[in-house]
């Protein structure tokens, strides 16, 4: 699976949004939402679990098939059944983003939090049209500017 995320202006609004595609066609609309200053919430959460190596939190679940209804993506029996599964691990990943997150913003040195300086330099690198895109589970992504395979 590959995550870009992406900004864009909106009525004279910054915003912020994912998406991903999973295999050669499966493309997952991610959700949006405003931009704020330094990283925004769905990307810190793919780094931390990326850097981390966790499974079982939102990107690895949807990388097996989880069908979140933030996704816009019909939900399937699978899919469903892999978020009931995996309550318990979601939480964790969230505790475990915010944990790295208070780390990371008082200053501690550690894998995670060294991710976390990359992938905020290459956000606040990206120009007008660019993506900065992950193949998971790599915390290390890459600007682009052409689109994801499946997308039009």
């Amino acid at each position: 699976m590959e995550v870009a995320f992406f900004t864009w202006e909106h009525h004279g609004r910054r915003q912020v949004g994912w998406e991903a595609v999973r295999g050669k066609r499966t493309r997952i609309p991610g959700t949006v939402m405003a931009a704020q200053k330094g990283l925004p919430h769905d990307l810190l959460q793919y780094v931390v679990e990326a850097a981390c190596g966790f499974q079982d939190g939102f990107w690895g679940l949807v990388a097996r098939g989880a069908t979140f209804r933030s996704t816009d993506r019909r939900a399937t029996r699978p899919g469903r059944a892999l978020i009931a599964a995996h309550r318990a691990d979601l939480a964790r990943a969230e505790a475990l983003a915010g944990l790295h997150q208070r780390a990371w913003a008082v200053g501690q040195r550690s894998a995670v939090t060294e991710a976390l300086d990359r992938a905020r330099a290459s956000w606040e690198e990206l120009g007008p049209g660019e993506h900065l895109v992950f193949p998971w589970p790599s915390a290390s992504g890459s600007r682009r500017s052409e689109l994801l395979p499946g997308r039009r």
